[in-house]
């Protein structure tokens, strides 16, 4: 029974998983690893949630702690060289043809924030509540609302800049 909630949790919610791998994956590869990841968090630590928040607001902590994590790990390990994709079936969750310039233009600006940035960014835009970041992030509402003010201040600079630089 435990299985079968948990398989139903992640299908309505798997968005978040693939928004959080998404932003801070490199490349697909990566994107799938850090997926197959958090899933598996998410399972060890399924037996442990209390339903005193809402299951995206669970998700999201977890997701974002793991991908964190596995992004800090990362950057202390050698490169190493993966296996070609060509051997692989996976369809590539991160490319949209119909994506225009603005939105390419704001993906690279996100990519150049902090990881912590990173995360109450994209929560911003997932349109959750100060209360709701604050909660997934471990920060208070006033804090919440001071970085998001600063991050958005931060990435229309280096909007600004990468614009700037293409003339």
């Amino acid at each position: 029974m435990m299985e079968h909630a948990f398989v139903e949790m992640i299908n309505i919610h798997r968005g978040i998983i693939y928004k959080v791998c998404n932003l801070y994956g490199l490349d697909q590869e990566d994107k799938n690893d850090l997926f197959q990841e958090v899933v598996l968090q998410l399972w060890k630590a399924f037996p442990s949630f209390r339903q005193e928040s809402k299951q995206s607001t669970w998700m999201y902590r977890i997701a974002l702690n793991t991908a964190i994590t596995n992004f800090r790990k990362a950057s202390r390990r050698p490169e190493s060289r993966g296996i070609s994709t060509d051997e692989f079936q996976i369809p590539d969750l991160g490319t949209y043809p119909e994506e225009d310039e603005q939105m390419s233009l704001l993906k690279r600006a996100i990519n150049c924030l902090t990881e912590i940035e990173k995360a109450i960014i994209l929560l911003y835009l997932e349109d959750k509540t100060y209360d709701e970041i604050s909660e997934i992030i471990g920060i208070s509402k006033s804090n919440a609302g001071v970085r998001i003010t600063r991050i958005k201040n931060k990435l229309e600079k280096i909007i600004k800049s990468d614009r700037y630089e293409l003339r």
